[in-house]
């Protein structure tokens, strides 16, 4: 027995076979976990377009009430001395949102 003892004693790390069986277990919570996460990141940038339309909707309603008409392009709501939009929103406006009478919609992105 003491022979038996002695070999607990002096083992160290993992045998192939436990690392395996890890390796296994990581790969199916993997496969689990992925598709949620990418499905709820998909969701996440929807909504924060959406969130950023209805803030320029906004900005373009207090330009409208400012100035007693509407801009017919998001520049117009970046220029003057206290600007409704900073640099990177008309940028970003530009790219992913649309003006019509007034009207803020969300393009749809590729």
């Amino acid at each position: 027995m003491k022979i038996l003892h002695r070999f607990e004693e002096d083992e160290t790390g993992f045998t192939l076979l436990e690392m395996l069986i890890v390796l296994f277990v990581l790969g199916l919570l993997l496969l689990v976990i992925i598709p949620n996460v990418t499905k709820h990141q998909d969701s996440a940038e929807t909504k924060g377009d959406a969130a950023f339309a209805a803030t320029v909707q906004t900005q373009v309603d207090l330009y409208k009430m400012d100035t007693g008409s509407t801009p017919t392009t998001f520049g117009e709501l970046a220029s003057g001395e206290d600007p409704y939009l900073n640099q990177d929103q008309l940028s970003e406006a530009t790219e992913n949102l649309a003006l019509s009478n007034g009207k803020v919609t969300l393009t749809v992105r590729p």
